[in-house]
């Protein structure tokens, strides 16, 4: 099982292949935002790599951040683009706490969404 630190958090072993967003919150108890529902829309679920950053990344997970500004910012992914295949050190920059908002957002899906189209 690969292991997930969070910065600030704690050190958890998480099942391969787990959507990280769903990671964060499941195993974490973390109060990670995904106000799309995890299709890689809006960039709520932010996290900022520490370690372990995955190479490959979605064709969403690229329109999203280029569109948003914020591909130039080293580490910065989406954690509902991402799934848990190896040991990895997040931070966890958007959270429920202090965002304003009612809630987290709608559960994500076990599977990445869209269909990742790997870049």
């Amino acid at each position: 099982m690969p292991k997930l630190t969070v910065d600030g958090v704690g050190e958890f072993e998480v099942p391969a292949g787990k959507r990280l967003v769903n990671a964060l919150v499941d195993d974490c108890g973390v109060d990670q935002l995904h106000a799309c529902g995890g299709f890689g829309r809006c960039t709520t679920c932010r996290v900022e790599f520490v370690a372990g950053e995955p190479e490959k990344m979605t064709k969403a997970e690229k329109e999203v951040l280029d569109a948003k500004g914020l591909s130039a910012t080293p580490g910065v992914r989406l954690s509902c683009q991402i799934t848990c295949d190896a040991d990895m050190t997040v931070k966890a920059i958007c959270r429920l706490e202090g965002s304003g908002r009612a809630d987290a957002g709608g559960r994500p899906g076990d599977a990445i969404e869209p269909t990742p189209e790997w870049l």
